[in-house]
């Protein structure tokens, strides 16, 4: 899809404003590696605009994986996305998506490089740590899944003059 061919509302959510989201799987938060995560994003210079912690529930999961129905792993991954706690984020920034999917590495950890979350914290693609928008419209559906309006936060950071040009 080119920049033409976004319709009005998808184009509030380009430039700074575009968000992704992310979430950290249930291996991800009982390893412990939020805090990294987050780490990484913010020193990215990423703004976080959205973060809980909760155990989704089967039915928000089944939504949220609902392209995949079909595929012979889905009802695995939504019994194990639902296992645990997961930490739902909403972050914000110029090309947040394509930047976070760079920085998640490849699906299976083994393709993933050294340096990506996949690549320094995963073995195998049944456990790999984080899931996050591969689209704006992606992104924009995922966040109405998990958030409210009213549970992100965008906020002003005196960072963006040293990030943005």
């Amino acid at each position: 899809m080119g920049y033409m061919d976004l319709d009005l509302d998808t184009l509030r959510w380009t430039g700074v404003k575009e968000r992704t989201f992310i979430a950290v799987k249930p291996d991800g938060v009982q390893r412990k590696r939020v805090g990294e995560i987050v780490q990484r994003f913010e020193k990215k210079g990423f703004k976080l605009v959205g973060f809980k912690l909760l155990k989704a529930s089967k039915d928000l999961l089944r939504e949220h994986y609902w392209e995949h129905r079909n595929r012979p792993f889905y009802n695995r991954l939504v019994t194990y996305m639902s296992s645990g706690p997961v930490v739902a984020m909403v972050w914000q920034g110029q090309d947040v998506v394509k930047t976070g999917r760079d920085m998640m590495g490849k699906t299976n950890p083994i393709d993933s490089m050294p340096g990506t979350f996949r690549g320094d914290f995963c073995v195998e693609m049944g456990r790999n740590v984080i899931h996050g928008s591969d689209s704006v419209e992606s992104a924009q559906r995922e966040i109405s899944l998990w958030f409210k309006e009213s549970e992100l936060c965008d906020r002003e950071v005196c960072s963006n003059n040293w990030i943005y040009d």
